[in-house]
């Protein structure tokens, strides 16, 4: 049997039961690759435009997506009206998702933009709501609203130390669309999977598009098609495609089928906790007490999030 087949005979999770070890598998995947992703972020800036940058990533992403369908026997032949969902895929979230962050990330405190991202957990809550119709037990309401505390509690004091300037406002702006803009590609991808399209194949094709979306923009703002031919920035290109694309949107998009996007969503809490550990060791991080008070509130909100709850306890559905 097959990877992509593997991937298929594991039944999905019961809506409000807890995590099949598989489920366990995805979810940490996702959390480390996407955690660690903001290392290859930063040794990107500088010399190349971010979208040159992006379209360099999605690119290479896309050819490895493209070998990696066809070889495991997925289609790739679509009618128009599910390219044309593709292509909102695309634009949403495999483009300019990042493209806000990178440009609010240029204006406004790393920790406030960690902060509105963790708001997808909530977001993906409300829109499944809007467009699926699903109610969100207390349970996974709860989570969101102790996992979004607890990252606003671990960068506070970097955010009560900011200036808040036009800039930094305008930046803000920028990371909450980005936001939205992920949690409108998390739906667009979870009714595809509603509608039986297999996630190698909407991965391989929104890749294909946003990276032409991308393309285009870069072309429209007049950015150089530049590579920097450093080990350092040919590594972190490689690491950004590779894992923190391939890999990572493949597990998350996985596990959307599997699980929900209130519960997948729950994930984009976790990613400040895995990029401040690694900053801790990497760059002297020192833990300061509203950021352990901060660690412990998104714990609480992560078990209360992903354990099967207890007979008579709050369902997560």
């Amino acid at each position: 049997m097959s990877q992509a087949r593997a991937f298929a005979a594991e039944r999905p999770s019961a809506r409000g039961g807890g995590f099949a070890p598989f489920d366990y598998g995805l979810y940490t995947l996702i959390v480390l690759l996407w955690g660690s992703s903001w290392i290859a972020l930063h040794l990107q800036l500088g010399v190349v435009a971010p979208e040159v940058s992006l379209v360099w990533r999605f690119a290479l992403a896309a050819l490895i997506m493209v070998g990696w369908t066809v070889l495991t026997g997925q289609p790739l032949r679509f009618a128009l009206g599910e390219h044309l969902r593709f292509a909102v895929l695309g634009v949403t979230l495999f483009s300019s998702n990042f493209l806000l962050f990178y440009y609010g990330g240029m204006s406004t405190p790393s920790g406030l933009l960690a902060v509105v991202f963790s708001l997808a957990a909530v977001f993906n809550i409300l829109l499944s709501a809007l467009f699926f119709g699903e109610r969100p037990g207390a349970r996974v309401v709860t989570a969101a609203v102790l996992g979004f505390a607890g990252v606003a509690a671990m960068f506070a004091p970097q955010l009560l130390g900011a200036a808040f300037t036009a800039a930094a406002w305008h930046g803000l702006g920028l990371g909450v669309a980005g936001t939205l803009s992920f949690c409108l590609g998390t739906m667009v991808s979870v009714s595809g999977q509603r509608r039986g399209v297999p996630v190698a194949s909407a991965t391989t094709w929104g890749m294909i598009y946003g990276t032409l979306f991308l393309i285009l923009l870069s072309l429209l703002r007049g950015q150089a098609f530049i590579i920097e031919p450093t080990t350092r920035y040919l590594g972190a290109l490689v690491w950004s495609a590779l894992f923190s694309s391939v890999f990572a949107f493949a597990a998350y998009m996985t596990l959307l089928g599997r699980i929900g996007a209130d519960r997948t969503g729950y994930s984009t809490v976790m990613y400040p906790v895995v990029a401040l550990a690694i900053s801790t060791v990497a760059e002297g991080y020192v833990w300061t007490w509203p950021a352990i008070a901060g660690l412990v509130l998104v714990i609480v909100g992560n078990l209360l999030m992903l354990t099967r709850p207890r007979r008579g306890a709050l369902s997560a559905h």
